[in-house]
């Protein structure tokens, strides 16, 4: 059995939780895009893991995790999390696998970022500053280098030394502080020395997975408003996010899928530019920040916060073929006397769907709204729906009546065991 759990929003959703809850039957746990601008953070009994490329679900003792060839790593960023999860006792080896395909990104990578972003001046797209971008370009104009690289040292030190010498001209032309090669190969040799073990042909294993009918959890980072394609480009990320990514970025035929799980925050939310039809900028979203913890884990950046855009998440849906939901973060709402929830867009009068506006439609359009009752008793770690106050359970029925998707999940908190199973 293949599942996937793909963010429908501007990411931020609360996958990583979703995704250890699923992770307990699966044997395989699998990334297979983005790169360590992700964060999924799972709190165990009180001890809080953040992750941005290791996949969430590998906290769970039978879960196997995997770094698919779509995913590109940070080396230093990896090297970390594998620190921190064997402080934690636990043993990697047979336990992480990463594919040899992946791309790396590099010291001029993250300089890059900056220096187009200084470029921009007052038209920031609002970058995490990882590299990303210029990671991801060079992949597709040939000039990537990939772990395989790195399995040969004389090879990388040749190719990386060559890319640096070109990107350094570019970062002089935008007064950036070049690379200095020599110090950088000392310490991704450190690096090397550290990853190579857990590198593995990840196609083959996942292959020999599907005929021993193996369960695979597919770990989607970001949302589907982010994805390359299909959100408001360039107020996007550089890979594409949705259900078909997953043939790309780990080789699994999208037929062997058998469902698609969509996780909806129960309110919007997003770090950087870009247009947020619901946003809002009142009291109630200082509270809900506040109140949510509303500052991104790969950033600290506070979100922006508006409310839950269901026009955007029934695209993101559709897109995806999400066959079931999980809600998060809806505890957060409790004490609000008032909800809005978009049902639908306005420009100039006329009813527009997501699909048919880019970043300037969506930054002029009214959105239409619903609006109804809030509670005020805390939910907080409630584990049956029936103890929901009623009109919780009537935002939930009618997010699921709208989208026309089962709920089949409601978080009420953000320890794994507070949750809900519908």
């Amino acid at each position: 059995m293949v599942s996937v759990v793909i963010g429908t929003q501007w990411g931020d959703e609360g996958k990583g939780k979703v995704v250890d809850l699923l992770s307990k039957n699966a044997n395989f746990v699998v990334r297979f895009h983005g790169g360590n601008n992700a964060g999924h953070t799972v709190i165990v009994d009180g001890k809080k893991y953040p992750f941005h490329l290791i996949p969430s679900g590998i906290l769970h003792p039978k879960a196997i995790g995997v770094i698919a060839n779509g995913v590109i790593l940070d080396p230093e960023v990896l090297v970390s999390e594998i620190e921190m999860l064997k402080e934690a006792g636990m043993k990697l080896k047979g336990k992480l696998f990463i594919s040899e395909r992946c791309h790396l990104i590099l010291p001029y990578h993250k300089a890059l970022d900056l220096a187009y972003e200084n470029a921009r001046g007052k038209k920031k797209l609002g970058t995490t500053g990882r590299g990303i971008g210029p990671t991801l370009a060079d992949k597709v104009s040939y000039n990537g280098i990939r772990i395989y690289e790195l399995l040969d040292w004389k090879l990388f030190v040749e190719k990386f030394t060559f890319q640096t010498k070109i990107k350094n001209r570019i970062l002089k032309t935008f007064a950036v502080k070049p690379i200095n090669a020599k110090k950088e190969l000392e310490k991704l040799s450190a690096f090397r020395k550290i990853l190579l073990p857990f590198v593995a042909d990840t196609y083959l294993f996942l292959n020999e997975a599907l005929e021993t009918s193996k369960n695979i959890l597919m770990e989607g980072a970001h949302g589907v408003m982010l994805d390359t394609d299909f959100s408001p480009y360039p107020f996007s990320t550089g890979s594409n996010v949705i259900t078909g990514a997953v043939n790309t970025g780990a080789g699994i035929p999208l037929q062997k899928i058998s469902e698609v799980i969509g996780v909806v925050k129960a309110y919007t939310s997003r770090v950087g530019g870009g247009p947020i039809p619901t946003e809002i900028f009142d009291k109630t979203a200082d509270a809900i920040r506040e109140k949510g913890k509303e500052f991104g884990t790969t950033t600290g950046r506070p979100r922006r916060i508006g409310w839950l855009d269901l026009e955007a998440v029934k695209f993101a849906c559709e897109v995806s073929g999400v066959t079931e939901i999980a809600i998060t973060k809806i505890d957060i709402l409790s004490g609000l006397e008032k909800i809005k929830v978009c049902i639908g867009y306005k420009l100039n009068g006329k009813s527009v769907s997501y699909s048919s506006c880019g970043y300037q439609e969506l930054a002029k359009l009214k959105p239409v709204y619903k609006k109804l009752s809030g509670w005020k008793k805390e939910i907080a770690g409630i584990t049956k729906f029936s103890e929901l106050p009623k009109n919780c359970q009537s935002y939930i029925r009618f997010m699921e009546k709208f989208l026309g998707v089962k709920i089949s999940i409601i978080s009420t908190g953000p320890e794994r065991k507070e949750y809900i199973k519908i």
